[in-house]
């Protein structure tokens, strides 16, 4: 009998200097080294760039590709969630299915094996988005793990029927709660709503929140306090952020600190960050992106998402975490191999951390054979060309194949 199920011949692994095999068996990676024994079948990587499968700790899939019900007209916060909550009311499972795996496809072939989708429960919906993704995650769990988030995205204290809907989805199998400050009259009481029934389930507890400009007050302090008074350090992360962006270096470097303090994982959704801020500049319009690598050096938990698609929020997108990684890093002017290999974390091992999962960006022996072959030498190459995954295995069996490009070239001039 083989030892091994596949062999996935002169990889390149991050931290190796050398290509390697990969030898899988029974799910799991069993071993990474040079020079396998034959006996299994075979997949010849040609040196090209295996990592771990990517992680989307951000995204809807309940209200993707909805522009053509919801007519933007300004392109801003306030009327995207305005035009999403009447769009809501005419959601059914079906559709909410079906729009969301046409995106969850997508993000599968792009090697995405893993993401938290948040998934709003409030009158409007009822519960027909949970029940909808709920399904969608059972169907499509030998390719991609999904943790549904139930979340208050209109408020949440002024209308505590969607608190009851958020309880009743984390009954039925959610896995993570989520708040948004900003859109409730009384914040902090929105944020300890949430972080109670966070401690209620035992499940993370995930905010968007400061989602503006404007450099003062701000609702992270709150969130922050409420972490450390309750204990609830690595259990909690936030979305967006811009306000960051905004800040004094010495205010921005303050929080920083806070945030790594209290273990509270950042991400950052550059397509719809940089869509929706900055509206009323006449020039020099800001980026409206937390500096999150920054944070990252400082110790802070730091993801790169994709948030939104085809939708008022975000009327683009693919789901490509390989794309959004590189436009962060075009945002924050990496340049250097190590910033954009930090960036390329940020898809990986930093996005698994700040949804909770312990997910090395390189293949480890024990681990799941949860692998990614990429058109590219290494991390730092990948986000520098969008590097295009190649095929994808989840733990141990294959998920999706896409064969590189192939010009057709006349066959003697080797020309057009």
């Amino acid at each position: 009998m083989a030892a091994f199920d596949l062999i996935l011949r002169d990889a390149r692994v991050e931290g190796r200097d050398d290509p390697v095999d990969i030898g899988i068996a029974r799910g799991l990676v069993a071993a990474i080294e040079r020079g396998l024994p034959a006996g299994a079948p075979e997949r010849a990587v040609g040196g090209r760039f295996v990592s771990t499968g990517l992680v989307d700790a951000h995204i809807h899939l309940d209200k993707a590709g909805i522009l053509d019900r919801c007519p933007v007209c300004d392109g801003t916060l306030a009327e995207a969630v305005s035009l999403t909550a009447k769009a809501k009311a005419g959601f059914t499972a079906d559709d909410v299915y079906n729009r969301a795996e046409a995106v969850l496809r997508r993000a599968i072939v792009n090697g995405t094996m893993a993401m938290r989708s948040f998934v709003e429960t409030d009158p409007r919906v009822g519960l027909a988005s949970f029940e909808a993704l709920l399904q969608l995650k059972r169907d499509y769990r030998r390719a991609i793990a999904i943790d549904l988030c139930a979340f208050a995205q209109e408020g949440l204290t002024e209308e505590m029927a969607t608190y009851d809907l958020m309880a009743a989805a984390l009954q039925g199998g959610a896995t993570s709660v989520g708040g948004c400050p900003y859109t409730d009259r009384d914040p902090v009481r929105h944020i300890e709503l949430v972080l109670d029934l966070a401690e209620r389930f035992a499940v993370p507890a995930d905010f968007h929140i400061d989602f503006d400009l404007n450099p003062a007050e701000g609702d992270l302090p709150a969130l922050i306090a409420a972490v450390e008074r309750r204990g609830m350090q690595g259990r909690v992360s936030v979305g967006h952020a811009s306000k960051l962006s905004a800040m004094p270096a010495a205010r921005f470097e303050a929080l920083g600190k806070a945030l790594a303090k209290a273990g509270i994982g950042l991400v950052v959704l550059p397509a719809t960050d940089l869509y929706l801020m900055g509206r009323g500049s006449a020039r020099l319009t800001p980026r409206g992106v937390a500096r999150a690598d920054i944070l990252a050096k400082a110790g802070v938990r730091t993801a790169v998402a994709t948030n939104n698609v085809l939708n008022p929020f975000t009327p683009f997108g693919d789901a490509s975490l390989i794309r959004m990684a590189n436009l962060f890093a075009n945002v924050a002017q990496s340049g250097s191999d190590a910033d954009m290999a930090l960036c390329f974390q940020m898809v990986g091992a930093g996005a698994a951390a700040v949804v909770g999962l312990d997910r090395p960006s390189a293949p480890q022996v024990g681990a799941p054979a949860d692998l990614l072959i990429l058109d590219a030498a290494g991390p730092a190459d990948a986000v520098c060309r969008i590097a295009q995954p190649l095929a994808g295995w989840k733990d141990g069996l294959q998920t999706f194949e896409r064969p590189l490009p192939r010009l057709c070239l006349d066959a003697e001039s080797g020309g057009f």
